[in-house]
């Protein structure tokens, strides 16, 4: 039986497909964004570039969490 994916990154096939770029770049943006609040850059993701909440914060807690 294969793994299910849990977590932020459930969502991550979703959002590529939606979105139209991989993961990897959506990480990118966000690491090389000024803003540095979780709520700051879901905002942010969600005005500038058109994401949904959930996909938004799915990125964001993702790429925050691998700060630590």
């Amino acid at each position: 039986m294969a793994d299910t994916v849990k977590g932020p990154a459930s969502y991550f096939s979703s959002i590529e497909k939606k979105y139209g770029r991989p993961i990897a770049e959506w990480k990118d943006l966000i690491r090389t964004s000024p803003l540095t609040k979780h709520m700051e850059l879901v905002a942010w993701l969600k005005t500038e570039h058109g994401l949904g909440h959930g996909h938004a914060n799915a990125l964001v807690a993702d790429t925050l969490a691998e700060r630590k």
